[in-house]
């Protein structure tokens, strides 16, 4: 598992593209998906937020806390994008922030309000992922016969270097 700044230092393009597209919309915008103690999925919108070397969610009392809570391990996808079919993923694993001075600290600068239940998670990252759609074709032109373009994946881990890797490509498809 690595910090979000670890991460960022070891593939800053990445980081890049995926903080704009978490943050496309001004604050932080994201799915978050966690484990149910049945060990079913569970996905809520949420608003991460990314402060020096940290990842971060301030979740209110509410079943993704609990679960979090419970089983730390998390995925967030970023929120699409009106016009693209740009993409960002992490996982990896959440935990309470316990420093209450970095807490307070964080709680101020986002305007986390005292006066509910709420909990600040550190989010590590041990996977991420960017996704790309392929270039349009050129105006007024028609792909090959059985052409799907796919997007691409940069992908990185936890320990390993960024990967590129074009998504599955259908199969010509067979007329007759």
């Amino acid at each position: 598992m690595a910090s979000w700044g670890e991460f960022a230092a070891a593939a800053p393009r990445l980081a890049g593209r995926a903080r704009a597209l978490l943050e496309q919309y001004g604050p932080g915008l994201a799915y978050l998906a966690t484990i149910r103690s049945d060990g079913g999925p569970r996905v809520h919108p949420v608003a991460p937020v990314i402060a020096g070397d940290g990842l971060f969610c301030f979740l209110l009392r509410s079943p993704k806390r609990r679960d979090l809570e419970r089983d730390g391990r998390y995925a967030l996808h970023s929120f699409p994008p009106e016009l693209t079919d740009d993409e960002a993923y992490l996982a990896g694993r959440a935990s309470p922030v316990r420093d209450s001075t970095r807490a307070a600290e964080l709680a101020r600068r986002f305007s986390a309000s005292g006066q509910v239940d709420w909990r600040l998670f550190e989010l590590s990252v041990e996977v991420a992922m960017v996704g790309h759609p392929s270039p349009p074709t050129p105006a007024g032109t028609l792909p090959a016969a059985g052409y799907r373009p796919g997007p691409t994946h940069q992908v990185w881990r936890a320990n390993q270097p960024v990967r590129h890797a074009p998504a599955p490509r259908a199969s010509p498809v067979a007329t007759g």
